[in-house]
C-alpha cells in the first residue's frame, strides 16, 4: 500500500502529526484570533439521547447498501429539526451543508429481523424510514409511495431500515445485529 501511496505523491498522516483527533461526540471548540480551533475548549463529550441506526439485509449488493442508506438518512434527516448541526466553514470561509449532528451505527440484519425491527418500532411510535425491495424498479417518489402503500405491512419485502428514538430502545431494538463491516 505505501508503495502505491509513493508512486500517486500522496502522504499519509503520522500519528505524531495530528495535535488532537476529535470524536464526532465531542463538545466543539471555539475559534481562537487566528481562527484556529481551541481544542482545550472542548468542554466534554456529547451524549445524544437519542439514537440513529440503519439496519440493511444482508444480501444487499454494494450499490443497493449505498443506495437504501442514503434514502434512508434523508428520511431521518427530515424528521426532525434539532437533527442537523450548522453548516460547516473551511479555513478559508467556504460554506458546506448542514449534516446530522450526532453518529450513525449501520447494521446488517437478516430479512425477518428487520421485519422484527419495523414491527416494535412502530409499537413503540419510534421515527422510522423503510426501503423496500419494489422501490429499487421505482423512478420517483411519488411511485416510491404507491409501492409501499400496495403492500400490508407485515407483507413488506423489507431491505432497509433507519430509525431514531431514546438511546436505551434503539440499543434493545438493533441487540444481536452485525455491525455493517
Amino acid at each position: 500500500m505505501q508503495d502505491l501511496l509513493d508512486e500517486w505523491h500522496i502522504r499519509m498522516p503520522r500519528i505524531h502529526d495530528v495535535a488532537h483527533v476529535r470524536n464526532v461526540q465531542d463538545a466543539p471548540g471555539r475559534r481562537s484570533e487566528t481562527g484556529d480551533m481551541d481544542i482545550d475548549a472542548a468542554a466534554s463529550p456529547v451524549r445524544f439521547d437519542t439514537k440513529v441506526a440503519v439496519l440493511l439485509r444482508d444480501d444487499l449488493l454494494s450499490w443497493q447498501e449505498l443506495n437504501v442508506t442514503a434514502f434512508l438518512m434523508s428520511g431521518i434527516a427530515t424528521s426532525a429539526p434539532d437533527l442537523v448541526g450548522e453548516p460547516y466553514l473551511d479555513g478559508d470561509d467556504n460554506e458546506y451543508l448542514s449534516m446530522l449532528r450526532q453518529p450513525i451505527l449501520v447494521f446488517t440484519a437478516e430479512a425477518n429481523k428487520l421485519a422484527e425491527v419495523r414491527r416494535k418500532a412502530v409499537e413503540r411510535d419510534l421515527s422510522i424510514a423503510l426501503y423496500t425491495h419494489d422501490l429499487f424498479a421505482t423512478g420517483h417518489d411519488a411511485a416510491n409511495r404507491a409501492a409501499v402503500a400496495a403492500v400490508p405491512a407485515d407483507e413488506l419485502d423489507l431491505v432497509g431500515l433507519a430509525l431514531r428514538g431514546p438511546r436505551n430502545v434503539v440499543d434493545r431494538m438493533t441487540k444481536g445485529v452485525t455491525m455493517h463491516h
